[in-house]
């Protein structure tokens, strides 16, 4: 099993023919991800790596039975494909796309909040992996093997710190998710940890944070009152950020006391997750727990 995607999943890629969709859709299809089409506006009815071209997300849906689909546009138009998304019945939405205004995302959270029809991944995120299943993102899929470790990051490089560490510890990895660092997301830690808790080919969490917000917070606090629980380390990016200055991604600033690597580390230990100082210790981590 694997949580999100998987071989079966049915991929379409929006903004499949720009630069960058040309770019990674290449990466994904070598990869073995079960890519099966793309939107580009003006250019239904073509070909493209192989793959039918779309008008419309919707077209796409109904000719295809599309459910999952990343997001390759430049964020003035990111509102309008997160939007057609939705509408159109998709399962699971990878947006790529840094830089989308928070007025956007506020609007587009709360549309999902009331469709309560799909899950938004990202934006500003690498993505989702199902170890040699499905790529729908832009990791570097050699350093991923495939095992029984899952992982949530609010971090791209971090994820890709953290695989490696494990696959070097003789170890592989479930699912791997990056959430996005932006202050607005469409998902939550809590959420994907509460999925890799259902999944029985998940034995441990790694969960990797950093400073602002709360998202590690309410994932340790609901983690502490499940009663049928899996092991969960995690890591908190961030120790010597300094107050106000914004620190690699828009969401992590130190706002108060609350926002800080320390704040968030001792909460988190409370609630009985192991936490490594360093992320070249998730993979012995990880080791010493299997053995």
């Amino acid at each position: 099993m694997s949580i999100l995607v998987n071989k079966f999943s049915k991929i379409i890629v929006q903004g499949f023919t720009g630069k960058e969709g040309s770019f990674h859709s290449k990466k994904m299809i070598s990869y073995g991800t079960p890519i099966i089409g793309g939107v580009t506006p003006g250019k239904g009815g073509k070909k493209h790596l192989g793959k039918p071209v779309f008008n419309t997300v919707e077209e796409a849906v109904k000719k295809l039975n599309a459910n999952v689909s990343i997001i390759f546009v430049p964020p003035m138009f990111a509102y309008d494909a997160i939007i057609e998304s939705i509408d159109s019945g998709i399962k699971i939405i990878v947006c790529i796309t840094e830089g989308i205004p928070i007025s956007d995302m506020l609007k587009i959270k709360n549309y999902i909040n009331f469709k309560k029809k799909c899950l938004l991944i990202g934006p500003n995120c690498p993505g989702i992996i199902t170890p040699n299943e499905a790529k729908v993102g832009i990791m570097p899929g050699f350093i991923f093997k495939k095992g029984r470790v899952g992982i949530v990051s609010k971090s791209g490089t971090l994820t890709y710190e953290a695989a490696d560490q494990i696959v070097k510890s003789g170890y592989g990895i479930s699912t791997a998710v990056g959430i996005g660092g932006d202050p607005i997301i469409g998902t939550t830690m809590k959420y994907i940890i509460s999925e890799f808790f259902n999944d029985s080919e998940t034995d441990i969490i790694v969960m990797i944070g950093e400073i602002g917000g709360k998202l590690e917070i309410d994932a340790a606090k609901w983690i502490k009152n499940k009663k049928n629980k899996k092991p969960v380390l995690g890591f908190i990016a961030g120790h010597t950020a300094p107050k106000g200055r914004t620190m690699g991604h828009a969401g992590a600033i130190i706002g108060n006391k609350n926002d800080t690597a320390i704040y968030k580390i001792n909460i988190l230990k409370n609630c009985g997750i192991h936490i490594v100082k360093s992320p070249s210790q998730i993979g012995n981590a990880v080791f010493n727990y299997f053995h």
